[in-house]
C-alpha cells in the first residue's frame, strides 16, 4: 500500500516504514504531523485517484529531526571587468518517519 502525497509545493511517493525529508515543518522532533493533501492511494482494492484530492484520506507520520541540507553554492559570473559573486544556501528540511495511510 502506497500514497501520493503533496507537501512544501512537492509531491512524494510514500509507503509505510519511509523515511523522508521534507521542507521544513514547524514541529518538534517526536511530535505526530498528518497529512491531509492526499492525491492517490493504491491499495489492495486497486488505485484511487483524486480529482484533485482523495476525500477522507489521511497520512500519519512522526517527525524524527530538523536538520540542514547540503550547502548548495551559487556562483555568477561576466566577463567584462571581472565580475563574480559567490553566494551560498542551505535548507533546511524535517525528516518524518511514516506512520500508517487510511484510506
Amino acid at each position: 500500500m502506497y500514497a501520493v502525497i503533496e507537501t512544501g509545493g512537492k509531491q512524494h511517493r510514500v509507503a509505510k516504514g519511509d523515511v523522508l525529508k521534507i521542507e521544513k515543518l514547524p514541529v518538534e522532533a517526536g511530535a505526530s504531523v498528518s497529512f491531509d493533501r492526499v492525491l492517490a492511494v493504491s491499495s489492495e482494492a486497486g488505485l484511487k485517484v483524486g480529482q484533485p484530492l482523495v476525500s477522507g484520506a489521511k497520512v500519519t507520520a512522526t517527525v524524527v529531526s530538523q536538520i540542514r541540507g547540503p550547502k548548495i553554492i551559487i556562483f555568477r559570473k561576466k566577463r567584462t571587468k571581472q565580475f563574480r559573486r559567490t553566494k551560498g544556501h542551505r535548507q533546511y528540511l524535517t525528516t518524518v518517519r511514516i506512520d500508517s495511510i487510511q484510506a
